[in-house]
């Protein structure tokens, strides 16, 4: 049985049940991918043993940006690469995923995105022009300056795409301001559509780009109403690899029951539990702020529901109405080493 299968049958008990979902989540190679992280954090903390202070934190590896203060409010530089694999069989795709993973980046820490610069290599000049076009699209939908970036076209060449993109936050969202007894939610459009049998999920088919730039705005607007304190978007590891990372940062735990996700169809089954959510993000939300933010969401095509609380424990343990599991435990098993900076 492979990965993108529902792993539930009714002869198992709900125990067996749900340890056998976590230990299919552990095993996802999307999560397996982001050990990668730990070299760039390692060099990132070697000189970096203690901070003097949070904003010398928020500009290390950890969040979806890096964050340097500035005036009021604070610069945010984020950056994506493409897999050569897609950007040689897809550049459309390619060039388009390239600009909204980088904004929902910014977005996740409660900014809005300003413009974008991108490097390629490739082999094929109508490829290439197809890649940039994409990317200009992407750029003109979201609201983006392009800003062009380096180019290099050449028969021995093989197909590369980075991104990167910078941002501005009046009020920062952090992964580093959660707390134990904070409110886990999870945020997601689900009037979207699956792209083939891949676990991506897409939403922005249909929508002006007006309505793109005011829903990615939407984590700004929570940060700047004091609605929430951190966000991750949810892309490749999905919602427990998007979660694993975001309590590395404090070592906090959290306690998730999978029976309140929102979810097109079964929130149990493992393909949308693996998904990259084109528009997806989990939220840390102060307990007193529980209410205000479902009344904000009261009349929105956009689904927002508390699914979990943070805790002292280190660990994730998922949960059902009926039972318990645990699915990671960060006091022995780190995934990406960052967050080894302490006050």
């Amino acid at each position: 049985m492979n990965a993108c299968q529902t792993i539930y049958k009714a002869n198992i008990e709900p125990e067996d049940e749900l340890e056998s979902l976590c230990r299919s989540l552990k095993a996802l190679p999307e999560i397996e991918a982001k050990r990668a992280i730990k070299i760039a954090a390692s060099h990132a903390y070697k000189e970096s043993k203690h901070a003097e202070n949070i904003e010398q934190l928020y500009a290390l590896p950890g969040d979806d940006c890096a964050a340097f203060k500035a005036g009021s409010g604070y610069q945010l530089l984020a950056m994506e690469g493409m897999l050569p694999d897609f950007v040689k069989k897809d550049p459309r795709a390619a060039g388009w995923s390239s600009v909204m993973a980088n904004v929902s980046d910014i977005a996740a820490m409660g900014g809005r995105p300003t413009a974008i610069a991108n490097a390629f290599w490739h082999n094929d000049i109508a490829q290439s022009e197809e890649l940039i076009f994409h990317i200009k699209r992407a750029c003109t939908s979201f609201g983006v300056q392009f800003s062009g970036g380096h180019s290099s076209i050449n028969a021995s060449m093989h197909p590369n795409l980075a991104v990167a993109i910078t941002g501005y936050a009046e009020k920062l969202l952090s992964c580093y301001h959660i707390q134990p007894e904070d409110k886990l939610f999870i945020l997601s459009d689900l009037t979207g559509s699956w792209h083939g049998n891949l676990p991506y999920w897409g939403c922005v088919q249909g929508k002006t780009d007006e309505q793109i730039q005011a829903q990615w705005g939407i984590p700004a607007d929570l940060a700047e109403k004091d609605l929430a304190i951190a966000a991750k978007d949810i892309s490749n590891g999905g919602i427990m690899g998007t979660l694993l990372m975001m309590i590395e940062l404090t070592k906090c735990g959290v306690n998730i029951n999978i029976d309140n996700i929102p979810a097109p169809e079964n929130p149990h089954d493992i393909r949308w539990l693996r998904a990259f959510q084109s528009f997806g993000f989990l939220l840390a939300v102060r307990p007193e702020k529980a209410a205000e933010l479902n009344k904000y969401f009261a009349n929105s095509h956009l689904s927002c529901v508390e699914v979990g609380t943070f805790n002292h424990s280190g660990k994730i343990h998922i949960q059902t109405q009926h039972s318990s599991s645990e699915f990671w435990d960060i006091n022995h098993e780190q995934l990406t080493c960052m967050g080894k900076a302490p006050l």
